[in-house]
């Protein structure tokens, strides 16, 4: 009875193998080879991707990445002082938890983040030329997330005080940086890399949201003053280059609010930055308003809601979920737009590369710097388009 057993088991295993192996070849066959044509393209592109991946794999090898491996620090956080790194690792720590337990009490889309970014942090870590103190910095941090995400699903009443400190975090991030008043501040002079570039574009995402949001809703006011003051504000934004926004709050600012008040360097780089982004979320939300269908706002009527609720718990919900890859899109765009911050004299994450290609010592290596830049800017450009996908389809699960 045995051997029967075994024999039919093994029959099993054989049959799911033939079966998957037709399964490929009929996907072959629809997909790549249905015809004369598709063959031809299939075996072009076949033919080009193997010339392009041996290109590359050939760079790769031949390459001298000691300019990458011995700057790393200097391209990751400028000129910030050895001795105070600690902050921005308590920081980074501090995000880590929040992404643990935002997906222990969530789920689904943060999750996505929370793997990647310990992913990332992994790869950083096991590379033999980080430090032995990011190392641990690294592990503590990967640490945090899981350790969070078991502690979020355990203890379902930390959503309040996450969305708390969440709502906080990017003042809460810049106070531990500084000091809170009570440690010697780091002059924002000495920050640089890439954390200039995540500050600037975090403090740019995360504060053009409401404005946009608020433009998109002024903009289809009944009152005229508030509904033309964000018509002429948008269409002025959005008629103006991004780089003579960052020269005006750069030169001309300081002109208008008089030497009385000093605004840094950086400030003024992210204000521009959020103006310049509120502007066009704010279209692509009124593009979202105006794709809800006329008996949507009729229902919310019936119902007896009133214009603010209508707006909040009906209309906006929807029109969000319809312009999600428009205002992502954006969002990828203000990431990779924070390199213009070099015309304006700051070293953001391209910029200190240009300063280390340089240096005499390393001519003739910017490949691998630039190489290297455009791999973390494609990372994390696809991390938020990978995010805006899953919260597509989650918004799509559930509102079925």
């Amino acid at each position: 009875m045995d051997n029967v057993r075994l024999g039919n088991s093994g029959n099993l295993v054989k049959s799911n193998s033939l079966s998957r192996l037709v399964k490929l070849q009929l996907w072959l066959k629809n997909n790549l080879f249905k015809d004369w044509k598709n063959a031809i393209l299939t075996i072009i592109a076949a033919m080009f991707t193997g010339y392009v991946i041996a290109k590359v794999t050939t760079f790769l090898a031949a390459s001298d990445w000691s300019v990458v491996t011995a700057n790393l620090r200097l391209l990751m956080v400028g000129q910030f002082p050895v001795e105070e790194i600690w902050r921005l690792w308590t920081a980074v720590i501090l995000i880590s938890v929040l992404f643990g337990a935002s997906w222990g009490l969530w789920r689904n889309v943060i999750g996505h983040v929370a793997i990647a970014l310990s992913v990332i942090m992994l790869i950083f870590a096991v590379v033999p030329f980080t430090e032995s103190i990011t190392k641990i910095y690294l592990g503590i941090s990967i640490a945090s997330i899981y350790l969070f995400y078991a502690i979020g699903r355990k203890l379902s009443v930390l959503k309040i005080p996450v969305l708390v400190l969440w709502i906080l975090v990017i003042p809460i991030s810049v106070g531990i940086i500084n000091g809170f008043g009570i440690l010697e501040p780091v002059s924002t002079n000495v920050w640089g890399g890439f954390l200039l570039t995540m500050v600037i574009a975090s403090v740019a995402i995360i504060c053009s949201f409401p404005i946009g949001l608020l433009l998109a809703v002024g903009r289809r006011s009944k009152l005229p003053v508030i509904k033309y003051t964000c018509i002429v504000y948008i269409e002025i934004i959005r008629g103006m280059p991004l780089i003579m926004i960052l020269f005006i709050g750069q030169l001309l600012l300081p002109m208008f609010i008089g030497g009385e008040i000093q605004i840094d360097n950086i400030l003024r780089a992210m204000i521009a930055f959020t103006l310049f982004s509120a502007a066009y979320l704010a279209e692509n939300i009124r593009g979202g308003l105006q794709s809800i269908p006329r008996g949507q706002f009729e229902a919310a009527q019936a119902l007896g809601l009133n214009n603010f609720k209508m707006m909040i718990f009906v209309i906006l919900p929807q029109a969000l979920k319809a312009v999600i890859p428009a205002m992502v899109g954006q969002f990828i765009a203000i990431l990779k737009d924070t390199s213009l911050v070099a015309v304006i004299g700051l070293a953001d994450f391209l910029g200190m590369a240009k300063k280390v290609a340089a240096n005499p010592e390393y001519l003739g290596k910017y490949m691998e710097l630039y190489v290297f830049i455009a791999l973390m800017y494609f990372i994390f450009c696809y991390l938020m388009s990978h995010v805006s996908k899953a919260l597509e389809k989650s918004l799509s699960a559930g509102s079925r």
